[in-house]
């Protein structure tokens, strides 16, 4: 029934299959689902993984993000966006939620970040060096005013402008311009540069 609804990426037609899938699957199609899922899934793991810059942190995110698609399908409304900003606007909440409620999870390696690390011994000490500077910026960072530190992590650390961070954090651009510097000047004088 719906597999003829995936077509080329930001056609008319694929707005209009959008629209027809989110009505099904607040009705409660499940197929319809496992259909947005094929379509929109590849671009809203991109903008998890592009804010998280981890894998598998980027599909715990894009898994939640879903699972509040399916439960609250109810209040997309199409008069306000296309279904493909809707989703995205999910996905970017629940990455910012996830990096709120990680507080600096994204220093911490990953298990492939480990077996990349390097083996020659002839470097502990700048790795103990690396790690040593890595703790003091991870304290710097946790004695900003959340607020800052978060604008902070989504301008440098996931790469948004300061136009996105604003979009995101709701707002105006002066401010995140303004936390943005705060913040910088605070690092530099803690880690003593």
């Amino acid at each position: 029934m719906h597999d003829n609804l995936l077509k080329n990426s930001g056609s008319d037609d694929e707005l209009a299959h959008q629209k027809k899938l989110m009505g099904a699957i607040v009705q409660g199609d499940r197929h319809a689902f496992e259909q947005l899922y094929k379509l929109t899934s590849p671009r809203l793991f991109a903008v998890a993984l592009r804010m998280l810059r981890r894998h598998a942190w980027a599909e715990e995110v894009l898994h939640d993000s879903f699972i509040t698609v399916w439960n609250r399908a109810s209040s997309y409304n199409p008069a306000l966006s296309s279904p493909i900003t809707w989703l995205t606007h999910i996905v970017r909440n629940r990455a910012i939620d996830w990096l709120r409620g990680s507080d600096n999870q994204w220093l911490e390696l990953e298990d492939d970040g480990i077996a990349q690390l390097p083996e020659s011994i002839d470097q502990p000490l700048y790795e103990l060096q690396q790690d040593s500077d890595a703790k003091v910026l991870a304290d710097c960072l946790a004695h900003l005013p959340s607020e800052q530190r978060q604008s902070l992590v989504l301008a440098y650390y996931q790469g948004l402008s300061h136009g996105e961070v604003s979009q995101h954090l709701q707002q105006p651009l002066g401010t995140i311009k303004s936390w943005i510097r705060r913040a910088l000047d605070h690092l530099k004088s803690c880690v003593g540069l």
